[in-house]
């Protein structure tokens, strides 16, 4: 009985992907782990230290040496670079689990505000549409019962996601998400997303409304301060076919797949375990740990949110905290596992907290690898090098357990059995 867990620390890149300068120039300065340990040269994270992310970072840091940590010279490691376009979190994890990225339908939300503003008028809801705040343009974001604000994702790359941003003390989230899956039907792009926090005033969120290069409105989320208080969320994609992926794949050898976190609001996984609507990492970590420890075969994968949180609110304070969080944990998931079990630690993407913008950044993600009961002084050390994709890491978990292979992605799986040879 074996298990492989993949645990993707949201937005914790290590330098801007090669093509930056032409498709982001905005991200080319952009090294989310890197610019944390400068802020905070001290901090120390020895668990994530000796899988090597000092190692990866060099990857893309040559000359990085701010920092206590230093490279691992026993560790597995790597870097992935982003196949898909931009830095999407929901087109990442699709990535992740062997789908081949497309180019993502882009448009604005004011092309299909009316359309989306009759569904839910049908449906009985109370809708207006509304200005940004000092805005002379004309665009508007719809503003249902008083409480729900649909309109661009502003943290995400333009045009490519749908936001509902709710007061959650003023309508229940059952209902957010009703409405969420409403505006899914209406539209194509990517992602919508459906959210919302505790807030003591609804205005909070037209107060934080905003356009953005003359043809995007949406809500500032971390100015609305949804994100402080009781936050939930869940992540409607579209055009992702689940059945090259990897969950589907293990179904076909009876392996479980066990999503904790976020990525079991954007992956899709029927025949397994999901933990669904979590946001606190402790919380996610808890479970985690629950499941390596459980009896049986499985697939694990676990999403920390709450570091992507910190990076869109530009907080490196928070974002430390959070990794401190995550480190120790992280022992105590390796101290469970048995021999022959696989652990990967990796990003989806970046979100540099010092960059000067609140979104994503395009940034290659670390590839940290641990070999339970393989993993030692007697070992070579396996440079796992450039990857093309961070699908190979789906098609690594498919030969770790002999599934089929996932629509996309090279395994590493035998670099690493051969070097404990």
């Amino acid at each position: 009985m074996s298990k492989f867990i993949v645990l993707v620390i949201d937005s914790f890149g290590v330098g801007a992907m090669p093509d930056v300068c032409d498709v982001r120039p905005q991200d080319k300065e952009a090294n989310t782990c890197a610019h944390i340990l400068q802020t905070y040269p001290t901090l120390r994270l020895p668990n994530l230290e000796t899988l090597g992310l000092i190692n990866a970072l060099h990857i893309g840091s040559p000359d990085f040496n701010d920092s206590v940590m230093q490279d691992n010279p026993q560790a597995n490691f790597g870097v992935a670079l982003l196949q898909h376009e931009g830095g999407d979190t929901f087109m990442g994890h699709q990535e992740i689990m062997g789908t081949l990225p497309r180019s993502p339908l882009s448009m604005p939300f004011s092309t299909l505000r009316s359309l989306v503003a009759d569904a839910l008028r049908q449906q009985g809801y109370w809708v207006e549409e509304r200005s940004a705040p000092g805005d002379s343009s004309n665009l508007q974001f719809l503003w249902v019962n008083n409480c729900v604000a649909i309109g661009d994702n502003l943290e995400a790359d333009l045009g490519q996601v749908f936001n509902i941003c709710a007061n959650l003390s003023a309508i229940d989230f059952s209902q957010v998400e009703k409405i969420g899956r409403i505006v899914r039907g209406c539209v194509e792009v990517n992602r919508v997303i459906a959210y919302g926090g505790q807030l003591t005033d609804s205005l909070a969120i037209i107060s934080a409304a905003e356009v953005k290069q003359q043809h995007y409105i949406g809500i500032n989320s971390p100015k609305s301060g949804v994100y402080d208080n009781g936050f939930q969320v869940i992540h409607l994609g579209y055009g992702v076919d689940a059945d090259v992926q990897v969950p589907r794949q293990l179904e076909k050898v009876n392996i479980p797949t066990v999503l904790v976190g976020k990525v079991a609001d954007i992956v899709a996984n029927p025949a397994g375990r999901n933990y669904q609507q979590l946001v606190d990492s402790q919380v996610i970590l808890d479970i985690t740990l629950e499941e390596v420890q459980r009896a049986g075969s499985a697939f694990i994968c676990t999403n920390i949110q709450e570091t992507d949180l910190a990076g869109h609110g530009q907080d490196v304070e928070r974002y430390a905290e959070r990794l401190q969080l995550v480190d120790p944990m992280l022992g105590k998931i390796i101290s469970a596992m048995s021999a022959g079990d696989c652990l990967v630690v990796m990003a989806d993407h970046g979100n540099d907290p010092t960059i000067g913008h609140s979104k994503h950044t395009r940034e290659q993600v670390p590839l940290l690898v641990y070999h339970a009961g393989t993993q030692g002084s007697m070992q070579k050390p396996i440079q796992l090098g450039i990857r093309k994709t961070m699908s190979d890491v789906g098609a690594t978990v498919c030969e770790f357990f002999a599934a089929p292979a996932p629509q996309n992605g090279h395994s590493f799986w035998h670099q690493l059995t051969n070097a404990s040879k």
